[in-house]
């Protein structure tokens, strides 16, 4: 890590974009699948990453719970406000691609493949994404020798792109995670902290994954 000090920012976020390829490709079936992302992901994090998740502190820890709770409302605001609103060809199409739940409502019923989803976007994901979007890419667009930048420096090339690319990621739900992309790079700019950054996307996830649940709304797990 001391040679190639990008690895732990980068590496977590690499293997977890592999794992979503291979499981369009790959027939495995539940549980193996969830089993097989949360094992290789954790891994992934545990050995390129313990220092650097291990450095994280969370000084404005009420503010980024409320920050999570609020990019979570704007995130289902839209449907839930306005039927049919996902159903137009701005936000499906074959750029954005289409809605299409990654996993089975039929196979989370299993309690353990429900649960093993319900870690990976709460804990695995905010770790992953947030110490490479916030964390690593803005920093490195700033300098190559990203660790001259210190975490949150604002330029606004780096703050659009990096909103601009964190939105291209949730495909049909672009435009959210573009306002998602937008709250939490200005989150990295007013805290400077990684781990509230952390905290923000975990609350996001999770006061999701308790919505997708209860409500039965699978769309949101892509």
């Amino acid at each position: 890590m001391r040679r190639y000090p990008a690895v732990q920012y980068v590496a977590p976020f690499a293997v977890f974009m592999a794992c979503l390829a291979a499981a369009k490709m790959l027939a495995i079936p539940q549980p193996w699948e969830s089993i097989a992302w949360v094992v290789v992901v954790a891994a992934t994090i545990a050995l390129t990453s313990r220092d650097l998740v291990a450095s994280f502190r969370f000084p404005q820890w009420m503010l980024s719970i409320a920050v999570g709770i609020a990019v979570f409302i704007l995130w289902v605001a839209p449907d839930a406000l306005i039927p049919g609103w996902r159903d137009s060809w701005i936000f499906q199409n074959g750029v954005t691609g289409h809605l299409k739940v990654s996993i089975k409502p039929t196979e989370l019923a299993d309690p353990l493949v429900m649960w093993l989803r319900i870690a990976r976007a709460v804990i695995l994901v905010p770790i992953l994404e947030e110490i490479f979007w916030r964390g690593w890419l803005p920093r490195w667009l700033k300098d190559s020798n990203f660790e001259r930048v210190p975490l949150g420096t604002y330029t606004t090339f780096a703050f659009i792109v990096t909103a601009v690319l964190f939105a291209s990621e949730h495909g049909p739900f672009w435009e959210v995670g573009l306002l998602a992309g937008i709250i939490y790079n200005w989150w990295m700019w007013r805290t400077k902290s990684l781990g509230d950054l952390v905290l923000a996307h975990a609350v996001t996830n999770g006061c999701l994954a308790a919505y997708v649940v209860f409500t039965h709304q699978w769309q949101f797990w892509m």
